[in-house]
């Protein structure tokens, strides 16, 4: 029981970090219809800024904020240089946004340097709880914590908030929202800058939690930020995070018992989701009223 509890907390911080880089692909899927293959390097850019300000300064949040302040930067540069030339046409998105992810993840090896990077836990954050036989470590308890908070301000803003009125108003109708007199394209470009600062804030976080960042790891997180959204369903928020959820906890508990299975048991969820329910498990309407 004991192993099954911790697993289960493994697989949930895990899947919070994976929330955290779908929620905004999401975002940008269900607002902008885009296919951004380049996403996860923004998660490994911001993994990197992360560890590197972090060494730098001596301070873990000022690592953060680094890496949230570069994910931003990169989200509208990628917006402004390379997908606004291919709004609409999906085929070009894909190409141009996986060259993009090619071009991140080498241009890691020239700014930080090829080798693997040691991503240190800061000092308050080390160690574990032991309560009975269930070992609980601080930091992965941390990482679950500041995922829900992400989850209920996103929720909350977009449902609350002017600008999830119009963000939600956008996913509906954009030629609507654009009829008001809102500038949509502002708002495509918030919306994207927002969704590259959360893939960037997850890869600060995922760092420590790994104890080394590599510049592959890109690829790897952007899969998994793929297949969350597409059992989620595209647009929806609380269904980024109950995806994510499955996904995790269906990833650590194949990686203990039977490793080679770990990406195979993930991609079957997601087929068996597409088999019975194609739109996902939720859809657009996660993030209205209704």
């Amino acid at each position: 029981m004991e192993l099954i509890i911790n697993l289960s907390i493994n697989g949930i911080a895990t899947g919070m970090l994976i929330f955290l880089i779908a929620s905004g692909l999401t975002l940008i899927f269900g607002l902008m219809s885009v296919l951004n293959f380049a996403h996860g390097g923004l998660f490994v850019w911001g993994a990197y800024s992360g560890v590197f300000f972090f060494s730098l300064t001596g301070s873990f949040w000022i690592g953060i904020l680094c890496a949230i302040v570069t994910g931003l930067i990169l989200g509208l540069l990628t917006e402004v240089f390379i997908i606004r030339p291919v709004y609409g046409n999906h085929i070009r998105q894909i190409l141009i946004t996986l060259g993009l992810m090619l071009v991140l993840s080498e241009l890691i090896k020239v700014v930080f340097g090829p080798n693997v990077l040691p991503a240190p836990v800061p000092d308050y954050l080390k160690g574990s709880w032991l309560i009975g036989d269930i070992t609980i470590i601080k930091y992965r308890m941390f990482i679950i914590l500041v995922g829900a908070l992400i989850f209920c301000l996103m929720f909350f803003t977009l449902r609350y908030s002017k600008i999830g009125l119009i963000v939600r108003a956008g996913v509906m109708n954009k030629e609507m929202v654009q009829a008001l007199g809102i500038n949509i394209k502002k708002i495509f470009i918030f919306v994207f800058m927002v969704g590259s600062a959360l893939a960037a804030f997850a890869g600060a976080l995922f760092a420590p939690s790994a104890g080394a960042i590599y510049s592959e790891l890109g690829m790897e997180f952007g899969i998994y930020a793929f297949i969350v959204v597409i059992i989620g369903g595209m647009g929806s928020i609380p269904g980024s995070l109950v995806a994510a959820l499955l996904v995790g906890l269906a990833n650590t508990f194949t990686a203990y018992y039977v490793p080679i299975l770990s990406m195979v048991v993930t991609m079957l969820l997601m087929l068996i989701v597409l088999l019975f329910r194609p739109q996902g498990l939720f859809n657009v309407s996660g993030v209205s009223n209704k």
